[in-house]
């Protein structure tokens, strides 16, 4: 593809990927309760589900839910659910005063994976968005394949970036206002899931 196609896509694509959405507020979450560790695991967790995704849109998942508005709801509140639940579990560990441990690799990798895939406007985004950077004269799956690596990367250095100022944040929290700050991590899963919620 052009470089002139392929750096106007990385400006926008950053731009987009730095404004915070779920994906931010999960991985922050997971940097302030459970360190850093788990938090670059939910990153890699939520590039995989990025790659679930555009696999979805090529198979028409995505025209599929652009075309039914049952499958987009279904898909939709299975994420609001999920993250309320969450942000409800933070707030209350929170509340109980509970010591900031590490946990299974795989549950971190779960969090960013479904945190990524519960979001039907992600699907419908990679099949509208990436076609707007495509030159139809040039064979689509070079094109497509480029788009998608080069997404990876900056979804990968954006969250890592959150990831790490979150995890500085929370080395210089002690004692109480590390508590208070776990009550604003899991305010933000919850507010993450009725924006979703409220969203079309």
């Amino acid at each position: 593809m052009a470089l002139d196609l392929w750096i106007a896509f990385v400006v926008t694509y950053t731009m987009i990927s730095l404004i915070p959405g779920p994906s931010v507020m999960m991985v922050v979450s997971q940097a302030i309760n459970h360190g850093p560790r788990a938090a670059l695991l939910c990153v890699f967790g939520d590039l995989l589900g990025g790659f679930f995704l555009v696999a979805l849109s090529l198979f028409g998942v995505g025209a599929i839910l652009q075309a039914s508005a049952l499958a987009f709801q279904l898909v939709k509140w299975a994420g609001v659910i999920y993250l309320a639940y969450l942000g409800f579990c933070q707030i209350r560990d929170a509340g109980a005063n509970m010591p900031v441990k590490d946990q299974p690799a795989g549950k971190a990798l779960k969090a960013g994976f479904l945190t990524g895939v519960l979001n039907p406007k992600a699907i419908v985004f990679y099949m509208a968005f990436l076609s707007q950077f495509m030159d139809p004269a040039i064979p689509v799956w070079s094109q497509f394949i480029v788009l998608v690596c080069t997404s990876s990367i900056i979804v990968g250095v954006v969250l890592s970036g959150y990831a790490l100022l979150a995890t500085r944040v929370r080395g210089a929290l002690r004692g109480r206002a590390a508590r208070h700050f776990g009550f604003l991590g899991g305010g933000a899963l919850v507010g993450s899931s009725v924006y979703m919620a409220v969203s079309r």
